[in-house]
């Protein structure tokens, strides 16, 4: 993916992360202090552990409009069990166990009913939101259980004074590489990716792949709302029908990954979570409102799409699956 000369989109974005540091911390005193670094990372992590899910999933020349909707539903009806007696471990694996289900239903109405991306995984969302507060729980934030404290570690405490949803942004990001670079199933995925026809062809079983990506965006999505709650000891699930996974969908393109698939991988998430981070982190420190902020993250967003646009032209393809 060429934009200058011999520069990729994801070296340009890393490079304006890094003037964006320089520029924040010759304006903002303690920018650079390793204290805000720290937290700088660890307040983009979440964000960057669902930037891997939907990595994924965009490579496979697919979306998941509902990632933020089934991380927030299913771990909250995890803490809602606990809370109602239920052992933590228990609680845990259904709470797994629907997210993964609900991935695997959305990834079938895209690959065997061939709904498009964009509008199955849209209602989904919506009816995984509905269909948690209707029928699993009744309120819009679900408090941490006294009986689940021991997951409080996964997002308040600290390993070698790093917080730790930076390992676990580090260690899902290793796992996704890994999965892409080595797992048979994962260059199937980058190959149904990059031509969907071409992949049919030479046997590789197209329809269960694309299955995969989602029950894959489904289990890391569920790993991100374990440590969102035990960040914030709650889960809100109005974060839902919130524009948050418009955030996840930025760090995506905007780190690189085209939006035609098959293109891209984890590092391009890194970079563009990175960029994201400083972003954020400096906004906030200048006390910029969150609606300025938000029409901010707005021109980015649709500036990286273009671009996207521009260097991953939509092909016949593309057109007839529907996927944006």
């Amino acid at each position: 993916m060429q934009i200058f000369g011999r520069l990729s989109q994801e070296q340009i974005v890393f490079g304006l992360a890094m003037l964006l540091c320089l520029a924040f911390a010759a304006a903002l005193p303690g920018f650079l202090t390793t204290n805000n670094l720290l937290n700088l990372v660890r307040s983009v992590s979440i964000l960057g552990i669902l930037g891997v899910a939907m990595g994924l999933v965009v490579i496979g020349r697919g979306i998941d409009l509902s990632l933020v909707a089934l991380m927030a539903v299913s771990v909250a009806w995890t803490l809602h069990l606990v809370a109602g007696g239920m052992p933590l471990l228990q609680a845990l694996a259904i709470g797994l166990a629907f997210s993964l289900v609900t991935g695997a239903v959305s990834g079938w109405l895209v690959a065997y009913v061939e709904i498009p991306a964009i509008f199955a995984t849209l209602a989904m969302g919506t009816l995984i939101y509905g269909f948690g507060r209707y029928f699993l729980f009744g309120l819009d934030v679900v408090y941490m259980p006294e009986a689940a404290q021991a997951l409080l570690w996964y997002g308040q405490g600290t390993l070698f004074g790093i917080p730790v949803p930076i390992y676990m942004f580090a260690g899902v990001c290793l796992g996704a590489h890994l999965f892409l670079r080595y797992a048979k199933s994962g260059r199937y995925l980058r190959a149904v990716g990059d031509n969907l026809h071409a992949a049919r062809i030479t046997g590789i079983p197209a329809r269960p792949i694309i299955v995969l990506q989602y029950v894959l965006s489904a289990l890391i999505g569920y790993t991100a709302g374990i440590v969102t709650a035990a960040s914030v000891a709650s889960m809100n699930t109005r974060v839902a029908i919130s524009t948050y996974v418009y955030d996840v969908i930025l760090v995506v393109v905007l780190g690189g990954i085209g939006l035609s698939g098959g293109k891209g991988g984890i590092r391009n998430v890194i970079v563009g979570t990175l960029l994201i981070g400083v972003l954020l982190n400096g906004m906030t420190i200048m006390d910029i409102q969150y609606t300025v902020q938000s029409v901010i993250k707005g021109i980015i967003l649709l500036t990286a799409i273009v671009i996207d646009t521009i260097l991953n032209p939509r092909d016949e393809q593309t057109a007839q699956q529907g996927d944006i």
